[in-house]
């Protein structure tokens, strides 16, 4: 069981964890141990986690999200298997806990007058400026 929240949890049957081999170096560890993981847990059918919650996981996720509404980590930064295990596991974590987090809504606010004319002046300003760049006649 995976532990996310005080009142969250992913069950065991929700996540499948698949040990490849890794690639770069390594020696020859990389060419007889599988200590690569694939991580995937099936978010559309978690009784988990509510609709929101899963709209805002499924952008997060991006391309880890698959077309079945699984998500897939794979990890293969250390030689060890269960640490890359356990990094997999504590990156879904993180993933669920900002998906946790509702977005403020953008309150619309408008220009006060001032901010206005002074915008408008500066624009004036700049005009005449830019104005007397032109060709000066020598009559």
């Amino acid at each position: 069981m995976l532990h996310i929240t005080d009142d969250i949890f992913i069950q065991d049957w929700e996540l499948t964890e698949q040990f490849v081999r890794a690639s770069g170096p390594g020696g020859q560890n990389v060419n007889k141990v599988s200590t690569a993981v694939e991580l995937r847990f099936e978010a559309e059918r978690s009784p988990s986690l509510e609709g929101p919650v899963k709209t805002r996981l499924r952008r997060l996720a991006g391309r880890r999200w698959t077309k079945e509404g699984a998500i897939v980590l794979f990890c293969d930064e250390t030689r060890s298997q269960q640490r890359n295990r356990d990094l997999a596991r504590e990156r879904l974590a993180e993933l669920i806990r900002k998906a946790l987090v509702k977005p403020k809504r953008r309150i619309k606010t408008k220009p006060t007058r001032g901010s206005v004319e002074r915008r408008i002046a500066a624009k004036k300003q700049r005009g005449e400026v830019k104005g007397l760049r032109g060709r000066i006649d020598n009559d």
